[in-house]
């Protein structure tokens, strides 16, 4: 029997843009009750008032960007006055990068390139804001990665504190934690914390029947009718439900309709899942570890390298592995291995003996880790 192929310039792909994890889709659903309640704490800057600020938590994969980028695009389509500033705290991740994206914002260009303090980019961003008579509101999404980076207090106390200094600012912040470890109101200080008040929106993992949804849309959307048939949407909403994040799932569905497309086949079967899965399920390393240092990926990749030794690990017998590679002392390579165990990327314990032995383990495949690597 012959097999239906695909000819040289077909595709699956009705638009292969809506699998990229950071498209967002025209229909969001599951969120209303987080969307209603992000834009009340919101309308009072559509007033001309201060929004209220708020913690927005959750797992990764759970709607937090999506819900606020989709707030951000309504309030730009309804006033010039309230102005809603996006960072990536995965990117930006220090005060002076973060006031460089608010100044782009209210600008359209970046920041003078050279000899510009953080003083005179502060008071510039202020003056802008009050000679425009706006309202910010900022999102610092993925504000955990500022308390790896020990930003989080400054940041914030600059932010809440503007108006103090520069009469007529009106500032309100949006944070988002993806880390469910973190208790952000623990963390930061005194004189963050009596100014900040937020109130905060939880986000919880989607349910299956949820997920099927979603996915579903995408295929609507992304694919032309007949590539996923209902019983291996109902495989790639198996696997998503493993890992916990939807947006495995969408890569998921761009990597197998790939794999079809390089067999030259017009359906996607089940082994075009499963050899995405090997790939799709490590979204989260990939992400992470393109926002590491030079020097961070450098420890990590020694970590893989030692763990492919099947070596115990103790943070004194890696550091001295470590050192041979750089001039790097112990109080930095500490820092960095407790940064990597609040990503996620390895466990860190406590083995009782002589002594409190720190001991390392990896949360990944050490291969997988050398093979993201650059």
């Amino acid at each position: 029997m012959k097999k239906d192929l695909l000819m040289w310039d077909e595709t699956l792909f009705r638009d292969i843009e809506v699998f990229e994890t950071d498209y967002i889709p025209e229909q969001f659903n599951f969120r209303d009750s987080q969307v209603r309640e992000l834009a009340l704490n919101v309308r009072p800057g559509l007033r001309g008032a201060r929004p209220l600020n708020i913690i927005c938590r959750g797992l990764p994969g759970t709607g937090k960007t999506t819900s606020i980028k989709k707030l951000f695009s309504e309030i730009e389509e309804q006033t010039k006055k309230l102005i809603p500033v996006y960072i990536n705290c995965q990117i930006d991740n220090t005060k002076f990068s973060i006031f460089s994206q608010i100044y782009k914002k209210l600008t359209n260009r970046p920041p003078p390139a050279s000899g510009t303090s953080f003083k005179n980019l502060f008071d510039m961003v202020c003056k802008l804001v009050v000679e425009n008579d706006a309202v910010l509101l900022v999102c610092l999404d993925d504000a955990n990665y500022l308390l790896y980076e020990k930003e989080i207090n400054k940041v914030l106390y600059t932010l809440l504190r503007s108006h103090e200094s520069n009469e007529g600012v009106r500032i309100g912040i949006i944070t988002v934690i993806s880390d469910m470890n973190i208790d952000l109101m623990q963390e930061v200080d005194q004189r963050v914390s009596s100014v900040f008040r937020p109130s905060e929106i939880y986000f919880p993992p989607y349910e299956a029947t949820e997920i099927s949804d979603i996915l579903d849309e995408r295929v609507k959307q992304g694919l032309y009718p007949g590539v996923l048939s209902n019983s291996m949407l109902e495989v790639v909403v198996e696997q998503t439900m493993k890992s916990g994040d939807l947006r495995v799932g969408i890569d998921l569905l761009k990597r197998s309709a790939l794999n079809a497309e390089i067999d030259a086949r017009k359906e996607i079967e089940k082994d075009d899942i499963c050899r995405a899965y090997t790939i799709s399920k490590y979204i989260h390393l990939s992400q992470t570890v393109k926002t590491l240092s030079a020097e961070e990926k450098n420890l990590l990749k020694v970590l893989a390298q030692i763990s492919l030794d099947e070596k115990e690990m103790s943070a004194g017998s890696v550091f001295e592995e470590f050192k041979k590679e750089t001039k790097t002392g112990y109080t930095r390579y500490y820092e960095m291995v407790k940064k990597f165990d609040s990503m996620r990327l390895i466990n860190l314990n406590y083995r009782e003996g002589r002594g409190r032995t720190r001991v390392i383990t990896l949360r990944y495949d050490p291969d997988r880790i050398i093979a993201i690597l650059p």
